[in-house]
């Protein structure tokens, strides 16, 4: 599993992250939650190696990801689906899938036909230029993408935003069909309420920086959550 530890994170002299600990266990969705501006992103780009932490420490099955390392956290295990998806619009759509590979053996570099079970209007669309689909099925993408190196966890960095609602219901139902694998870790950042409740198996609820609450979903009530992201 992913486990962090008094994580500590800066932007110059403003402290963003303080104190930050938590896991993500296999065969979970660990939802991150909080209002705007609370520092889920930055704990997200800290995860995949975007940004170094001050201090602190994360793990992954037991091994430590460096501060500030993408590629390394990257062949460590860590798939990254950052907010706004980040595809190449020139690329084609197998070309970006493709750019997957950097962090594997040559003799992994192919793309599982499971990628194309999960997100069929890719296999349709794979001569289309990224820049020519649709914002949910851009979003398809990045997530297939990330799925392509085989990773360990995968960090979903709001995965509805923008996104029209079929697609939205399809990404949960393929979040959950992901989970239920077995041999993943999910960590989901998401605001929209409805979708994180339905998709999630542990709540952290993050305030100016820091977790204030964590809790199972199994001991949370609907309402409580609610009252604690209003604050």
């Amino acid at each position: 599993m992913l486990a962090i530890e008094d994580l500590n994170l800066k932007y110059g002299q403003s402290q963003i992250l303080t104190g930050i600990t938590l896991t993500a266990p296999v065969g979970q969705v660990t939802c991150v939650t909080g209002t705007n501006g609370v520092g889920k992103t930055s704990l997200m780009k800290a995860i995949a190696g975007r940004h170094p932490f001050s201090g602190g420490s994360i793990t992954l099955d037991g091994t430590a990801i460096p501060p500030g390392r993408a590629a390394v956290a990257a062949k460590s295990g860590v798939g990254y689906v950052p907010q706004g998806r980040e595809i190449f619009p020139l690329m084609t759509v197998e070309e970006n899938l493709e750019t997957g590979f950097a962090c594997l053996p040559k003799s992994d570099r192919t793309i599982p036909d499971d990628i194309y079970d999960l997100f069929p209007v890719l296999a349709e669309m794979k001569s289309r230029r990224g820049g020519d689909l649709s914002g949910g099925q851009q979003q398809q993408l990045s997530i297939a993408r990330a799925l392509i190196a085989r990773p360990k966890v995968l960090l979903l960095d709001e995965p509805t935003e923008g996104i029209q609602p079929n697609i939205v219901q399809m990404i949960g139902r393929t979040i959950q069909l992901l989970r239920d694998r077995g041999n993943l870790a999910i960590i989901l950042v998401e605001q929209n309420f409805e979708f994180a409740y339905l998709n999630s198996d542990h709540f952290h609820i993050m305030q100016r920086g820091q977790v204030v609450d964590s809790v199972p979903k199994s001991h949370a009530k609907r309402e409580d959550l609610l009252k604690a992201l209003a604050l």
